[in-house]
């Protein structure tokens, strides 16, 4: 009886999973126009990488994303709409993120920044400029300060990771090879809305906007280069650190850590602790998740034009 009622069960999981499979292989098909590439593709490798700019102020705002973000273009809409009378503003989707081709090779920090780098002079761009990490990309910009200082007139960290956080961190590619294989199965477009009202419920994003970034998230939440970019964390942590701190101005905005998958006080504690070793930097708590540009856009943007022209 159980031996039946276990195959019973196998069955119909197995049939579900079929069900979700083709409703998730339909559904890709019908998004196809949603993932039209909202900004400038230019070729890096044979590769294609997606470059979005708006405005046309003096300086360059270079928005880099945080690890994993669906779409980067979308992602910091909400903030960069409330620049562009002021300020150029370029965001750089990375291999692997929003519009940009999947890339399965080695993403150390040197070849993360001079994919950037390329991309935005392929793109009609000329540094310098300044840089807008979120999250992980904080490794990137900061290294890039310390290999092309000409290069960086500013760093406004949205939240951004500094090396330290990396230190004592073991990343592991299974979790994320996994979910590779639950968003082939269909079963990732099953938590697309929660990934939505997660992240964006208080962000300036239409529905239509949402929906762009449910049919990526939906397509491919983890891309073979995010998994290469996250394994060499620790690695890019450990070069980034070695290099010293940014010698340009660095406005950072700390987060009240929900949303971080690491103690709330270690990341807020560490991120202050790195201020202290800059020379000309403004630190702004921000009562919000790890996510800030989402939430807090409209006291972002204020305190980054008073910043940015305080000199």
């Amino acid at each position: 009886m159980v031996l039946k009622t276990a195959i019973i069960i196998s069955i119909i999981l197995c049939i579900l999973l079929l069900i979700a499979f083709i409703n998730h292989r339909i559904k890709t098909k019908n998004e196809a126009v949603l993932r039209t590439p909202l900004g400038q593709l230019v070729e890096i490798d044979e590769k294609n990488m997606c470059v979005y700019t708006e405005g046309e102020g003096k300086s360059t705002i270079v928005f880099l994303s945080g690890g994993g973000t669906a779409s980067p273009i979308l992602d910091f809409k909400s903030l960069y709409s409330q620049l562009t009378d002021e300020y150029k503003i370029a965001v750089v989707e990375k291999f692997g993120y929003g519009f940009s081709d999947d890339y399965d090779r080695n993403r150390n920090i040197d070849a993360i920044l001079e994919d950037t780098r390329a991309a935005l002079t392929k793109a009609g761009l000329q540094a310098p400029y300044i840089l807008c990490p979120h999250s992980m990309s904080g490794l990137e910009a900061i290294y890039w300060s310390q290999k092309y200082p000409d290069e960086v007139a500013a760093i406004v960290g949205l939240d951004m990771a500094v090396p330290q956080y990396y230190s004592d961190m073991n990343f592991s590619t299974s979790v994320l090879k996994f979910n590779q294989i639950l968003c082939e199965m269909g079963l990732v477009r099953l938590a697309s809305d929660s990934y939505i009202n997660t992240i964006y419920s208080y962000s300036a994003l239409n529905e239509n906007e949402k929906n762009i970034i449910k049919a990526l998230y939906s397509k491919r939440c983890v891309s073979n280069a995010f998994v290469n970019e996250a394994s060499s964390c620790k690695e890019n942590a450990e070069i980034v650190s070695e290099g010293g701190v940014p010698q340009v101005p660095v406005l950072m905005f700390i987060s009240n850590a929900e949303g971080i998958n690491l103690d709330k006080t270690i990341w807020i504690d560490t991120a202050k602790n790195y201020a202290e070793q800059l020379e000309n930097v403004k630190c702004v708590e921000l009562d919000c998740p790890h996510y800030v540009h989402d939430y807090e856009y409209e006291r972002i943007a204020e305190e980054m034009k008073s910043f940015l022209n305080s000199d």
